[in-house]
């Protein structure tokens, strides 16, 4: 098999393969001061003196029983992990949360949906430390474009700023086929 011919397909998972219902709370002086769902989060700036608390979105508990599936998504994620891992593709999921606190519990929230879990690695961008989550996935995207092995490459995410991001790189990158998609509330997708 001519390894240049695979692809790699990214997911997102909040508000892409799952609506989500953890919060990411914002502290100054140990106040809270603004608790962010996952959309706002993905824009937002923290001012002086503030950091964020993620203890929700590390626990595998809440996920699990609060998260739920966007079926046309979902749908799709198992038709795509099906067939490219069986021609020699890739197909990873790319979040911007960082370690869950229990890595079974959290896996069998997509056992639960039909997805084989096992055929897919999950990056946590939020363990690399960036300001942004669209900063932390493009050094993952990097790290597999750098690789050479893949002649094409597409993105399945809610956020346009990761869109854009992960768009950016086709002029770093001029010999790979770069498709992004943007994934609606009501599980609709529109191909950028």
């Amino acid at each position: 098999m001519d390894s240049k011919k695979v692809g790699l397909t990214i997911f997102d998972i909040d508000e892409t393969l799952f609506h989500t219902k953890a919060k990411v709370q914002v502290f100054k002086e140990d106040k809270i001061v603004r608790i962010l769902d996952n959309q706002e989060y993905n824009s937002y700036r923290l001012k002086q003196g503030e950091v964020f608390n993620y203890g929700q979105f590390k626990s595998a508990k809440i996920f699990k029983e609060t998260s739920t599936p966007i079926a046309k998504v979902i749908k799709r994620a198992k038709r795509i992990i099906h067939f490219a891992t069986r021609k020699g593709s890739k197909v990873i999921i790319v979040t911007a949360r960082q370690d869950m606190d229990d890595k079974k519990l959290f896996k069998e929230a997509f056992k639960a949906q039909g997805i084989d879990i096992g055929r897919v690695y999950v990056e946590r961008a939020g363990n690399i430390g960036k300001e942004t989550a669209s900063e932390n996935k493009v050094i993952i995207f990097k790290k597999y474009l750098d690789t050479g092995r893949y002649a094409r490459i597409r993105l399945f995410d809610d956020d346009k700023n990761n869109l854009k991001a992960f768009l950016s790189l086709k002029k770093e990158y001029s010999n790979v086929n770069f498709t992004g998609y943007q994934v609606y509330k009501s599980g609709n997708i529109k191909k950028l």
